[in-house]
């Protein structure tokens, strides 16, 4: 039998949402501050899975402009119902440790095609994060969600509401019923019916070490609910042996021939307990127990690396080229920008045909307008290169090769000037919001032509390397921390995974040009 290896969507790609539509599955995965919002993945088999688009791609749809880090779109639902697509979507604008408030905005957006157009966004409450739509069997439709609940000496979690949605109306009708509360943070609640129950799939615990999936059902959507007996339907916060840490927050769907499978949320620690690869997607088959609750079909609520698929028929994917010779007009999908959509205004694939061009914006501390390009690293070994043609004039002027968490910790092999020396070309890092650079990497690159970048992680461990020709290489600076790149390293929230990519600044405000040949991301196990 052919198996399911997880994680099955690799890399940063939290919070799936999973529907089946006729033979075709589709998970959707949160994408944080990162442009475009909200991945889009493809099965036929749910053994092979195709990144084919994505859900937000216009300013009116996401305006992510200032957003902090780890802010913006959390956990997408996604649901196909009346002849047409679903999606639910949540915007954080306020959030961190020890901050009580969260600023959110919930959306609803659809689309007759997955690949859309998906319509402008219609905005529905502000209540908490992590909502879904539920579609009843009676033509009606049910927004569920959690509420949040900023004041002294309250619990945050104040607990599951349901509110009915009017399609006519574009808009929530009627009373919001609170149906469940738990002394534990409980969220990303999900509703499916069977055999006469309202089952409430719930993420709880947190979205980390004690990350984990329970349920409650009820005979009525607005409750009263009964707790599952059993603590969790999927975790593993009582044993961090099993590879597959964080499990939590997941979806339910029914194939073809009526088995179930959930996908969820997991991530690989590396041996010092960092996740450099964020949360990915796994998915595990299930089963009803004789008493009606949901379970895993190992009798345990450990998440399997490998999984019997249910056989359907092999539908594979033509492998990604490593190498992205930038001969497109378009960016191919698997590329993200921070906080803005790519646009002319700073990036080219047209001026200069076969490299890809930045203008130089802000900083790698800003919120606001980066000039930058990534994908997510996906393995723990990884080797990436570009060549870059760069001419700097001042020292506001950078480009280069950059490794990136977020804007408080990424490490940046670039090129600048120094008005001493002229062009030159070292490391600048940001660790946990302290910026630094390690002068003692920097060398002279006046009679360099082009400069070839490379960055290689093997787990913790990250070497940045150059040439003037791809050929003759030198080492960079030191051995670097790679696992700093990661969900659990330094303070405030951390929800991403790390990214590797091409980046440009002109903080002087002349965008400075700066062309890039290609770029090569090689992953191996």
């Amino acid at each position: 039998m052919k198996m399911i290896r997880n994680p099955v969507i690799r890399g940063f790609n939290p919070d799936p949402s999973f529907v089946r539509v006729g033979d075709d599955y589709y998970i959707a995965t949160s994408t944080f501050e990162w442009f475009p919002g909200v991945q889009l993945h493809h099965s036929r088999d749910l053994v092979h899975w195709q990144l084919i688009g994505h859900a937000l791609t216009r300013i009116t749809q996401l305006d992510l402009k200032g957003i902090a880090d780890s802010a913006a779109v959390w956990a997408p639902s996604l649901s196909y119902h009346d002849g047409q697509f679903w999606l639910i979507y949540t915007t954080i604008h306020t959030a961190g440790a020890g901050r009580p408030f969260k600023d959110v905005r919930i959306f609803l957006t659809t689309a007759p095609d997955i690949c859309g157009p998906w319509s402008e966004p219609i905005s529905l409450n502000s209540i908490g994060f992590d909502p879904s739509l539920f579609h009843d069997d009676d033509g009606r439709k049910w927004l569920a969600n959690m509420m949040w609940d900023f004041r002294k000496n309250h619990s945050r979690f104040a607990g599951i509401v349901v509110q009915e949605y009017d399609p006519k109306a574009q808009k929530l009708v009627g009373p919001m019923t609170r149906i469940l509360t738990k002394d534990v943070l409980t969220e990303g609640p999900n509703i499916y019916k069977k055999d006469g129950y309202y089952y409430l799939m719930l993420a709880e615990g947190g979205t980390g070490w004690n990350h984990g999936i329970s349920m409650a059902r009820s005979k009525s959507i607005t409750g009263p609910y009964e707790l599952d007996p059993q603590e969790a339907v999927i975790t593993t916060r009582h044993d961090d042996s099993v590879p597959l840490q964080k499990a939590g927050h997941g979806e339910l769907v029914q194939t073809q021939s009526g088995d179930w499978y959930l996908v969820h949320l997991a991530s690989r620690p590396l041996a010092n307990r960092r996740c450099i690869l964020g949360r990915e997607t796994c998915i595990q088959k299930v089963v009803w127990s004789e008493d009606g609750w949901l379970r895993l079909a190992y009798g345990d609520m450990h998440p399997r690396v490998e999984v019997p698929s249910p056989g359907l028929p092999e539908y594979s994917w033509p492998a990604l080229p490593a190498r992205d010779d930038f001969d497109s007009d378009k960016l191919d999908v698997n590329w993200s920008s921070l906080r803005v959509p790519v646009d002319s205004s700073w990036l080219s694939l047209k001026e200069r045909r076969g490299w890809l061009r930045l203008c130089g914006r802000e900083s790698m501390h800003s919120l606001f307008e980066q000039s930058l390009i990534a994908k997510r690293l996906q393995e723990f070994r990884c080797t990436a290169e570009t060549c870059l043609e760069f001419a700097p004039t001042h020292f506001t002027q950078m480009a280069g090769l950059i490794c990136y968490y977020d804007t408080k910790t990424h490490y940046y092999l670039r090129v600048t000037h120094d008005e001493n020396k002229g062009s030159v070309l070292g490391i600048v890092l940001t660790d946990d919001s302290a910026y630094d650079e390690l002068v003692e990497s920097e060398i002279v690159v006046n009679e360099w032509p082009r400069y070839f970048l490379r960055a290689e992680i093997d787990h913790e461990q990250l070497q940045f390397s150059a040439s003037p020709d791809g050929k003759a290489w030198q080492k960079i600076g030191p051995v670097l921390d790679a696992s700093k790149l990661s969900d659990d390293y330094g303070q405030g929230l951390h929800f991403t995974g790390a990214f590797i990519g091409l980046c440009a600044q002109d903080l002087g405000g002349t965008h400075a040009i700066a062309d890039f040949d290609y770029f090569e991301m090689k992953h191996s196990a």
